[in-house]
């Protein structure tokens, strides 16, 4: 889905509420908490359970589930900014001091102009087993923690692929918790067929796709791979296709300095124009302007998939 950044774990202990950052992975480490996206319900927490906001909404984790939390002040920020990691805040009700332990991470990736993996989640997953979590995600958090405690060479490098293994593992919790009818790019990846046809897409985005030939090799009929492919991930897989060509198009324009008629050999296009026009139509501004940092006003861009020179125009279109 793009570059993936991980920010490495912290442990926070604090009461009895805090307004959160976009954070992935907070987890209530002894007593139960509550999250909550400012503005919705709160949902419970236990020892052992991971949640995740997926869309970085604003969020408060407390020990209530009516409290209130403030946006945190210039010097807590400075704070947790400054401070080495594990750092502590610590927040006295009327009621006296009541803590819990947190263990936060945060990863990024890109979000535009095509990522289905983040259209498909919903803005909270919860994970774990508050009866204490004997799986990997267990072991990741409690190897997280000895890693920041311990703070050992290398440790860094540790916490960053702990972060990812942790959201990886709380997505396949979230597949396999799906019901049966569940439609969606998830969805889709729990059947044999489309994930093999969506896994040839990301890894050869550039082949001289046909619905024939992608079909052929999902071990599908070509009507059955449009039908099922439409119904379970929402377009066409040939719509599917352009998308993510796209996609990894305006990451190499963001990230590099590589020209554009490169960029489009190396997505499938025969000539820098087919490309270029493509571009436009889909994402609503040129490539060069993409690359200086121009994003389409909402709604500029169009959602169907385009028809370029010299290319089959089955091979963009169902």
């Amino acid at each position: 889905m793009g570059r993936l950044l991980a920010r490495p774990l912290l442990d926070i202990a604090e009461d009895p509420s805090r307004r959160g950052s976009p954070d992935f992975l907070p987890r209530a480490d002894e007593r139960p908490c509550f999250a909550r996206i400012i503005g919705k319900e709160a949902i419970v927490v236990e020892a052992g359970e991971v949640v995740v906001f997926t869309r970085s909404d604003p969020h408060i984790m407390s020990s209530n589930a009516d409290l209130r939390a403030d946006p945190p002040t210039a010097d807590v920020l400075e704070i947790a900014s400054a401070s080495q990691k594990p750092f502590h805040l610590n927040y006295v009700s009327g009621e006296g001091s009541i803590s819990a332990g947190l263990v936060c991470g945060y990863l990024a990736c890109d979000a535009l102009p095509f990522n289905p993996l983040l259209e498909a989640l919903p803005p909270v997953i919860k994970a774990g087993d508050s009866k204490g979590d004997a799986g990997w995600l267990g072991q990741f958090i409690k190897l997280a923690v000895s890693e920041v405690e311990q703070k050992r060479a290398g440790s860094e490098t540790v916490l960053t692929k702990l972060s990812e293994l942790m959201f990886v593992d709380v997505l396949r919790r979230y597949v396999e918790s799906l019901p049966p009818q569940q439609t969606g790019w998830l969805a889709g990846l729990r059947d044999p067929h489309l994930s093999k046809a969506l896994a040839l897409i990301h890894d050869r985005p550039a082949h001289n796709w046909t619905i024939e030939s992608l079909a052929r090799e999902s071990a599908l009929s070509r009507t059955v791979l449009a039908e099922r492919f439409t119904r379970l991930i929402g377009i066409p897989p040939m719509h599917y296709l352009a998308k993510w060509r796209m996609q990894i198009a305006s990451e190499l324009l963001s990230t590099g300095n590589v020209n554009i008629a490169t960029i489009a050999a190396d997505i499938g296009y025969e000539s820098e124009a087919a490309f270029s026009r493509a571009f436009k139509k889909m994402i609503g501004v040129p490539p060069s302007a993409w690359r200086l940092g121009v994003r389409a006003a909402s709604g500029s861009g169009s959602d169907e998939a385009p028809e370029t020179e010299g290319e089959p125009r089955n091979e963009l279109i169902d």
